[in-house]
């Protein structure tokens, strides 16, 4: 057995005993529950006491039995994230640019997923039907489509794919097919 172990158990059995014996003198009064406490964290924070629980938390086995039952974390971590107060951390949490944008780079696969899934849903595709056709938001949409802030948005995302390399090759390519379709349309008319 490590000497570290076997420092643990005597002192945990000393413990016991201590706690069980009687005084032999003053009284025969036994040893109250907040002095063996106060003598207890004494001792678990000298260096020898952290040494010692680190070494017992070092044992493969004692780990394995202090894992948490996994219903119990994730009853947990609902009930943290619901509350009020986990709410209120998560709203201030999210106002940090680079934690929002690092949590959406990294849910960002199963968010795709979620929202493939839920274009195949016929329940859910009636509902985005039903929110389309209400009158106010098309109203709404019809107001910002032809607003002159849409439009220079418009005017600028147009500018911008224009400008890109890969469209300018796309574009290359289809002006260079229709050429060669008409090229070989008037061939196959003098013929």
């Amino acid at each position: 057995m490590n000497p570290k172990k076997s420092f643990l158990l005597p002192l945990l059995a000393i413990f016991f005993i201590s706690g069980c014996a009687q005084e032999e003198a003053g009284g025969g009064g036994q040893l109250d529950y907040e002095e063996t406490k106060k003598m207890v964290v004494d001792i678990l924070k000298t260096d020898d006491g952290k040494k010692a629980i680190q070494e017992v938390m070092s044992d493969e086995k004692l780990r394995q039995q202090l894992i948490m039952d996994q219903a119990i974390v994730t009853d947990t971590v609902q009930n943290t994230l619901t509350s009020d107060k986990g709410i209120e951390f998560w709203k201030k949490t999210f106002e940090d640019p680079k934690f929002a944008e690092t949590i959406a780079k990294t849910m960002q696969k199963e968010h795709e997923q979620i929202m493939k899934n839920l274009m195949n849903d016929p329940e859910y595709r009636g509902k985005m039907i039903e929110v389309m056709k209400d009158p106010e938001l098309e109203k709404e949409l019809t107001t910002v489509l032809k607003g002159n802030e849409y439009r220079e948005h418009l005017k600028q995302v147009v500018s911008e794919t224009i400008e890109s390399p890969l469209y300018q090759t796309k574009i290359q390519e289809l002006l260079l097919k229709a050429s060669e379709s008409k090229a070989s349309e008037a061939k196959t008319d003098e013929a």
